[in-house]
C-alpha cells in the first residue's frame, strides 16, 4: 500500500507541478505585457511579505504530520482526532495574527513604493491578494495535512490542479475584457477559496472526522522548536525579494521573478520525486523498521539525485535561450543576466541535493536537533546579501543564497546519516561526487556540440529535448553501473506493484 500511494502522490504532484508551472509562466507574462515589469515586481513583492505569515503555518505543519504518523499507522482514531483538534485550534489562531499582519503590511507597504504607486492602488492590492491565504489557514490547512500524513497527497493534487486550470482560464478571460490587476487578483482569490473548503469537506466525510469530542487540552509536542527552525526557513526562503525591495527598483525584482519561475519550476518538479516518499518514510519509522528505512533511503538517494542532475544540469543550458525567447518583446527592463541565471540555478541545484535528507528529519521528527542550522543558514544569507546587494545588485543576493544553502546542506547530511540513518555518510558523499562528474561531463559535451539557434518556443523546446535526452543517457548509465544495487531495488518495487495491479485486474474481470 505505501509503495502504490508513492506511485500515486508523485504522479498527481508532477501532473500539479505541470500545471502550476504553466500558471507561473502565462499569468506573470499577462502582467507584464498588460500591466507592465513594474506592476508584476509589486504582485511579487507583496507575495513575498505575505509569505512570512507562512512561517507559522509551515512550522508547525511538520510537526503535525510526525506526530500523526504513529496513530495513523495503529488506527488510533481518537489520539488522532486531538491531534487535529489541536492543529486546528492554532491555525485559526495564524488566521487571526494573519490578519492583523495584512492591517500592518497594508499600511506600511505602500509608503515603500510610494515613488512608483499611489496608496491606495497598493493598498487595496494588499487585500485582494491576502484572501485566499487567510482561507487557507482558517478552513483548510489541518485537513490537507492529514491527508498528507495518511499517505493520501494526491487527494490535495488534484484538487489543486482543477483550481489552477480554472484560474488561468478566468485570468486569460479577464485581459480580454482589459479587466484591472485588482479585478484579476480578486477573483483568481475568490477561486482559491474552493481548496480549502473541498479539502475540509472531504476528509470529513470520508475519514468521519469529528472534532467536537476531541480533547481541547491537548498539547503538540515540539512546536515550538518546528516553529523556530521554519522562522529561520521562512526568512533565509525570502531574503532574496525582500533585500531587493529595500535596496533595488520594482524592475529589478521582475527580473528576479522571471527567473525565478524558470527554477521555481524544475524545483518544483524535482521536488515531486522527493515529497511522494516523505510520509512513507514517516511511516516505516513510526513502525521501527530501520533496516528497510536504510534500505528503501539508499535507493531513494540515488534515483533521486539522477533525477536532480539530470533536471538542474539542462536547467544551466538552457535558462539563458529560454529568457531571451520570453521577454524579447519586454523593454522595460535588462531581463538578460548570464551570471544570475547560473548562480540561481546552482543554488538551487545545492538545495535540491538537501531535500532528501531534510525530509527524512522531519518525518523522524527532530525539529529541535537541527533549528540552530537553520537560523545559521537565514543569518549567513541576509549578512552577506546586505553586503554585497549594494555593489552587486542581483548577483550579490545569489551569492548569498548560494553560500548559505551550501553550509545547511552539509549540516543536514552530516546529521541525518549519522543520527537517523545511522550509516557511514561516505555514502552520501560519493554520490554527491558523481553529481559533479555527470554535471561537469553534460556541460562540457553541450559546448563542444554545434550551437543551435533558439530564435523561437519550438526551436527552444527541440533544443531542450536534445538536451534532455542525451543528459538522461549519460546520467542513468554511470548511476545504473556505479549504483546498481539501488536501481535493482527499484526495478524489483515497481514490478510488484504492477504485478499486484494486474492481479487485482485480473479478479475484478
Amino acid at each position: 500500500m505505501r509503495s502504490k500511494n508513492t506511485i500515486y502522490n508523485i504522479a498527481t504532484n508532477l501532473l500539479k507541478q505541470f500545471i502550476t508551472i504553466i500558471y507561473g509562466f502565462i499569468v506573470p507574462k499577462i502582467i507584464i505585457e498588460n500591466f507592465g515589469s513594474n506592476v508584476n515586481g509589486l504582485v511579487t513583492s507583496i507575495t513575498q511579505f505575505l509569505a512570512y505569515i507562512s512561517l507559522l503555518e509551515s512550522g508547525i505543519g511538520p510537526v503535525v504530520k510526525a506526530t500523526l504518523y504513529k496513530p495513523i499507522a495503529k488506527n488510533k482514531k481518537k489520539s488522532i482526532e486531538n491531534i487535529l483538534r489541536a492543529s486546528e485550534k492554532f491555525f485559526r489562531i495564524i488566521a487571526l495574527i494573519f490578519l492583523i499582519y495584512i492591517i500592518a503590511l497594508s499600511i506600511i507597504y505602500p509608503f515603500i513604493v510610494s515613488k512608483e504607486f499611489e496608496f491606495l492602488y497598493t493598498f487595496s492590492l494588499i487585500i485582494i491578494i491576502s484572501i485566499s491565504t487567510f482561507a487557507e489557514y482558517y478552513f483548510g490547512m489541518t485537513y490537507k495535512l492529514y491527508l498528507q500524513a495518511e499517505q493520501k497527497s494526491y487527494i490535495n493534487y488534484l484538487i489543486q490542479s482543477f483550481i489552477y486550470i480554472i484560474s488561468i482560464v478566468i485570468t486569460i478571460i479577464l485581459v480580454k475584457f482589459n479587466a484591472s490587476i485588482h479585478t484579476i487578483k480578486l477573483i483568481s482569490g475568490i477561486i482559491f477559496i474552493l481548496r480549502p473548503l473541498i479539502q475540509n469537506i472531504y476528509v470529513k466525510k470520508k475519514y468521519k472526522i469529528n472534532l467536537k469530542n476531541a480533547n481541547n487540552n491537548y498539547k503538540l509536542e515540539q512546536k515550538w522548536d518546528g516553529l523556530a527552525q521554519h522562522i529561520a526557513s521562512v526568512i533565509h526562503n525570502n531574503t532574496d525579494t525582500t533585500i531587493l525591495t529595500l535596496f533595488c527598483s520594482l524592475s529589478e525584482i521582475s527580473v528576479y521573478n522571471v527567473y525565478y519561475l524558470v527554477v521555481g519550476g524544475i524545483k518544483s518538479i524535482v521536488q515531486s520525486f522527493a515529497n511522494g516518499l516523505t510520509d512513507s518514510f514517516g511511516n516505516i519509522i513510526a513502525k521501527k523498521e530501520d533496516e528497510n528505512l536504510r534500505e528503501k533511503f539508499t535507493m531513494y538517494e540515488s534515483v533521486y539525485f539522477s533525477i536532480a542532475t539530470i533536471f538542474y544540469t539542462c536547467t544551466i543550458i538552457l535558462i539563458i535561450p529560454f529568457i531571451s525567447i520570453y521577454t524579447k518583446d519586454i523593454t522595460d527592463a535588462n531581463y538578460i543576466r548570464p551570471l544570475f541565471g547560473v548562480l540561481l540555478v546552482i543554488s538551487e541545484f545545492i538545495w535540491a541535493i538537501r531535500i532528501p535528507y531534510n525530509n527524512i528529519v522531519l518525518a523522524a521528527g527532530h525539529f529541535k536537533e537541527t533549528k540552530k542550522g537553520a537560523w545559521i543558514e537565514a543569518l549567513t544569507n541576509i549578512i552577506i546579501s546586505l553586503i554585497l546587494v549594494k555593489r552587486y545588485g542581483l548577483i550579490g543576493v545569489a551569492i548569498g543564497t548560494t553560500t548559505a544553502m551550501l553550509i545547511r546542506t552539509i549540516e543536514l547530511i552530516y546529521y541525518t546519516n549519522k543520527y537517523i540513518l545511522k550509516r557511514n555518510i561516505s555514502s552520501s558523499i560519493k554520490k554527491i561526487l558523481f553529481i559533479i562528474i555527470e554535471s561537469l561531463l553534460i556541460i562540457t559535451i553541450e559546448k563542444c556540440m554545434p550551437q543551435l539557434n533558439n530564435t523561437s518556443y519550438i526551436a527552444w523546446i527541440i533544443n531542450s529535448m536534445i538536451t534532455f535526452i542525451y543528459s538522461t543517457t549519460i546520467v542513468l548509465t554511470i548511476n545504473n553501473i556505479a549504483f546498481k544495487n539501488e536501481f535493482k531495488t527499484l526495478k524489483n518495487i515497481l514490478k510488484n506493484i504492477f504485478n499486484k495491479r494486474k492481479k487485482e485486474v485480473s479478479n475484478n474481470d
